[in-house]
């Protein structure tokens, strides 16, 4: 027999993972610190089974230098109406993170990183959350999967966190997402299910808060996060329906492919464009896409890609006809985040002019790596604070912690190191401060 305390227990951990960490990080303080020069939004975007430098880095080309006169390898082919965004980036290293199959937390947070094993510091893309310009929303995680697993575990936990032993989940089902960021400006099903869940989270809310006051102190602050996370969560939903005549202008039309997904792609475009709208209408300011969520598997059947998951990590990805596909989608949805921002007016340019995309692995180079390598590709300048048209080659002795640096200094941070004490630096990195190349 259940016990009323394991059931509430169970209840809670449930629907924490449904609704995500996500849903209840610190605001943190706005960005009156962010330099005008700087990014207002970051979006990283990570595939995962490595990102071998072959596929990006035009052929010939070794040494750091323009790409005006390069040709884009065949993966990043769609890249190259829009090469003076781009800037490619090979030399860095994460051998401290020790990849392997995946860095998982540690590709963003720049610190050893293993299957099951919870996060040991924030990560990159929370800390940002909390020093760019406050929004509704700070941080929301988008992955993509195999139809089966996106339906079964329509929320993970494996590339985001924001603090130690404290994931945020990333949201894989498009009508969960959708339900959350637009349900209470829809009609029909989808207006009576967000009603539903919302009379639900408010009832569990409540029966939590008062069961949590009797469990004995060793339990009474995890399962205080989970009562956080229902208090945030239905305070999100309350700033939204503030904001209701706003965000109609940028929700996206539900079509079947919601209900009716016939691959697994056609959930992977939408939750994308829920991500873009989320960007558009001002709900988020950091957005993290984690392509195969940060593990080893992942499917694309409807690029006409029969293998998945693990198997894929084992074949060489420079002109192999699968892993070109697979590169050439995750290209067509980076020209889709630049042509989207770029839609859309701010201050005396566009969206893009101040956004910045970080495109990466959450595996380095390739699956089994030992992180010596760890290609990284940046699109945009963020009104010239970086360098952009560009390839730059480094010489292997600093960390993907120092990019992290680099891109916090952009916005307005005053750091030298992200998540690397003095005596790992000694070990792992041959600079401080961020990595002058890439600047402007």
């Amino acid at each position: 027999m259940i016990s009323r305390r394991k059931s509430l227990q169970t209840i809670a951990s449930g629907f924490g993972a449904a609704i995500g960490a996500s849903m209840f990080p610190e605001i943190g303080q706005a960005a009156s610190t962010v330099s005008s020069g700087g990014p207002k939004r970051v979006i990283f975007f990570m595939q995962n089974q490595g990102f071998d430098p072959a596929t990006c880095i035009p052929a010939g080309m070794t040494n750091s230098g323009s790409l005006a006169k390069a040709i884009l390898p065949e993966p990043i082919k769609a890249l190259e109406p829009f090469k003076e965004k781009l800037h490619i980036i090979n030399g860095l290293h994460g051998k401290h993170t020790s990849p392997s199959h995946s860095a998982f937390f540690g590709a963003l947070g720049g610190y050893r990183g293993s299957d099951g094993v919870a996060p040991s510091g924030s990560t990159i893309d929370y800390e940002l959350s909390k020093v760019l310009p406050e929004t509704l929303l700070p941080h929301l995680c988008i992955g993509m999967d195999s139809i089966e697993n996106m339906k079964a575990k329509p929320t993970v936990a494996n590339l985001s966190a924001r603090g130690a032993g404290r994931p945020i989940f990333m949201h894989s089902n498009p009508n969960h997402l959708y339900q959350m960021l637009y349900g209470g400006i829809s009609q029909g099903d989808i207006r009576n299910q967000h009603e539903a869940k919302s009379s639900l989270f408010d009832r569990i809310e409540q029966l939590a808060a008062a069961e949590g006051k009797t469990l004995p102190s060793t339990d009474k602050q995890r399962f205080g996060e989970f009562v956080q996370g229902f208090n945030d969560m239905n305070g999100l939903r309350e700033r939204l329906g503030k904001v209701s005549d706003h965000l109609r202008n940028f929700a996206p039309e539900v079509d079947e492919a919601y209900t009716r997904p016939e691959f697994e792609t056609d959930w992977h475009d939408r939750i994308l464009d829920l991500g873009i709208s989320a960007l558009k209408s001002g709900t988020t300011n950091v957005l993290t896409i984690g392509s195969g969520r940060g593990e080893i598997f992942g499917a694309w059947k409807g690029l006409g890609v029969d293998q998945q998951g693990h198997n894929l990590g084992h074949m060489k990805q420079p002109d192999n006809p699968i892993w070109v596909k697979i590169r050439q989608y995750n290209s067509r949805m980076l020209v889709k985040l630049m042509e989207e921002l770029e839609s859309v007016p701010e201050g005396s340019g566009t969206m893009m002019d101040n956004s910045l995309i970080v495109y990466t692995s959450n595996n380095a180079d390739k699956q089994h790596t030992d992180g010596s390598n760890w290609p990284v590709m940046l699109l945009g300048n963020c009104n010239g604070a970086f360098k952009s048209g560009c390839f730059t080659q480094l010489d292997g002795k600093r960390p993907i912690n120092a990019l992290y640096t680099s891109i916090l200094r952009a916005s307005g941070v005053e750091v030298d190191r992200f998540n690397m004490t003095e005596k790992m630096a000694a070990k792992f990195d041959s600079g401080t401060g961020p990595i002058k190349e890439i600047f402007a």
